[in-house]
């Protein structure tokens, strides 16, 4: 945005705004200061692919951190340093939450535990900020939207492209809603594909990290440096680059297409895995724990996946898009119409219809990108979270939406692991005529680590 833009726009978001800062302010003093935050999960010198201590050290910005839980002490105690030194420490979730009993949970633990912690926190009457992506499974995602709406907490996803990055995704969003593309718009969207490496050697543990705890409800397996650090591309914890960055692009193509809160009806396309997992093999029986694999990355490498949704939309999810007209790319979103298209990535949002806009028109957009924004100002999705919990206002972010996002990466990793075509019920929210389908909509969990 331009300076001018950018006054506009926060003079728009200021007439629609619901709550004053200066009113939230004085109402959080009058009520005794900050709210009382917990950490769980926060990565560390041996887990830096973790972002948790990121996300939590962003939260307490806003709020009181008392307290932080991980499996590896060492984790423990760097992230209570930079606080101090004063935190209490857990290495169980649920003595945290029984004992500190917080305000806010923050959650950047590995994947698989993000909603297990979320739904233990939201019944302790926490509001949750979760990094993404938020959900292994799709009955996952049935399960914890249900808890949020039954509790009423504040729950923010760490989707910050809602939020940040120039707002350069608001924006492509509020032109394909404008209709400036057409009346018929489709997404391309490519996200990368995995590694292939492994097996890898069964090694012994650290002796600060409680291992059997980091797996928790997935299978058991042997400790590898490897399995914990890159645990993205394990299917037992995670869903490749489909859960990884389809968390972020998928997101807003469907936020952009108006298929929000629902769902494709099909789910076609083709692609391939590591060559450690063998042809036709029993994911089911994999993922729940009765079949096996040799201990290496196991998640798709590459993938042409076409979801396509009742009004005719259709959103390419790629690990790399390329066709004979030039276009060529290997991070980001093309929207194309019938009257043109733009492309959006964390780096650039181009396109002659961008190019095109007028002052008028960018001033249009900025009140679309107010009311996409419900109001409040964007450029920091941390504290949009913090400010929807002042008014109990819904986050940029919400469950809702989001679980319809990991539910679009979940139909695109069922049907590569399945080999075929799929048909998807986004009201029922299940497969049609497909029993084999619907078990993989959800997995077997050790349950001795939840409650």
């Amino acid at each position: 945005m331009s300076r001018a833009n950018r006054r506009q726009f926060l003079q728009t978001v200021a007439v629609g705004a619901t709550v004053s800062p200066l009113l939230l302010s004085s109402a959080r003093a009058q009520s005794g200061g900050k709210r009382k935050v917990a950490a769980i999960g926060v990565g560390g010198s041996r887990g830096r692919y973790n972002r948790g201590g990121h996300v939590a050290n962003n939260a307490a910005k806003f709020g009181d951190m008392a307290a932080v839980c991980d499996v590896d002490d060492r984790h423990t105690e760097e992230f209570s340093k930079k606080h101090g030194g004063k935190l209490n420490k857990y290495r169980d979730y649920r003595e945290l939450l029984d004992k500190e009993k917080p305000d806010v949970v923050t959650i950047g633990t590995p994947d698989h535990w993000h909603v297990p912690i979320a739904i233990a926190a939201l019944k302790a009457g926490c509001d949750v900020y979760c990094e993404k992506p938020l959900t292994l499974t799709i009955a996952e995602g049935i399960a914890v939207r249900k808890v949020v709406e039954e509790t009423g907490r504040v729950f923010q996803v760490g989707t910050q492209q809602r939020s940040e990055n120039d707002l350069r995704f608001l924006k492509a969003i509020a032109l394909v809603q404008s209709g400036r593309l057409g009346s018929k718009v489709n997404a391309h969207v490519a996200i990368g594909g995995a590694p292939t490496e492994g097996p890898f050697a069964a090694e012994q543990a650290p002796s600060d990290l409680d291992w059997d705890r980091w797996v928790g409800p997935a299978p058991a397996a042997d400790y590898s440096e490897k399995r914990r650090k890159m645990f993205r591309w394990f299917f037992e914890y995670s869903g490749g680059k489909m859960t990884d960055w389809g968390a972020h692009h998928i997101d807003i193509a469907q936020w952009a297409l108006g298929q929000s809160h629902t769902g494709p009806v099909k789910i076609s396309g083709t692609g391939k895995f590591t060559p450690l997992v063998p042809d036709k093999f029993d994911w089911q029986g994999f993922l729940n724990g009765e079949a096996t694999l040799p201990s290496g990355f196991n998640t798709a490498t590459e993938f042409h996946i076409d979801l396509s949704f009742a009004n005719g939309s259709v959103l390419n999810v790629n690990h790399h898009f390329k066709r004979d007209d030039g276009t060529d790319f290997g991070n980001g979103i093309l929207f194309e119409g019938e009257n043109g298209r733009i492309f959006v990535n964390r780096g650039k949002l181009t396109g002659k219809p961008i190019d095109d806009l007028t002052e008028a028109d960018h001033k249009e957009l900025n009140d679309r990108i107010a009311k996409l924004y419900g109001g409040k100002e964007p450029g920091n999705h941390m504290r949009n979270f913090f400010e929807c919990m002042d008014d109990r206002s819904t986050p940029v972010s919400d469950v809702s939406s989001h679980h319809r996002t990991m539910t679009s990466c979940h139909l695109c990793n069922i049907a590569l692991m399945l080999g075929r075509d799929l048909k998807w019920d986004p009201k029922q929210e299940t497969f049609i005529g497909d029993d084999q389908a619907n078990a993989l909509a959800t997995r077997r969990q050790r349950q001795e680590y939840l409650g």
